[in-house]
């Protein structure tokens, strides 16, 4: 496998310090800031959800939200070119479609490196991608020195 250029990368993020370092790390691979997609999961809201029994929140405003979250983020940390999308699902399988999607070369992904308890509960988004992507990835090791 080549490293260098890929023609398509997907970067999946939480807005985490961890995240912006895949971003830069996903941009260092590509000849065009375009080439890189960065792609937030949103969990679909439950039917009793306490913004959908009062009618206050809708999938629209959430969706509003984390885009101007998006720029917000990304201005902070001075990237710009890249492409940006926001959807709806289970994030494992959510990333690995949209990957599938683009035809992409490679998915960076970031590991918050749980472990033991904390990771059962939380699962680990960065396993099920590994486990489902149809194109390499490469998972950034979260480092606890950060």
């Amino acid at each position: 496998m080549s490293w260098l250029p890929k023609n398509c990368v997907v970067v999946p993020i939480d807005f985490s310090d961890v995240s912006a370092r895949a971003i830069s790390t996903a941009l260092e691979m590509v000849d065009n800031p375009s080439a890189v997609h960065l792609l937030h999961v949103l969990f679909p809201l439950d039917i009793v959800s306490p913004g959908i029994v009062w009618s206050e929140l809708d999938d629209q405003t959430r969706e509003h939200a984390v885009r101007e979250h998006f720029d917000k983020f990304l201005a902070k940390k001075n990237i710009s070119g890249v492409t940006v999308n926001v959807q709806f699902g289970d994030p494992g399988t959510a990333i690995t479609d949209y990957a599938d999607e683009l035809g992409a070369d490679l998915i960076v992904i970031p590991s918050h490196g749980y472990h033991g308890v904390k990771r059962f509960v939380l699962g680990s988004v960065a396993e099920r991608v590994i486990r489902h992507a149809n194109c390499p990835v490469l998972v950034l090791r979260h480092d606890d020195a950060e």
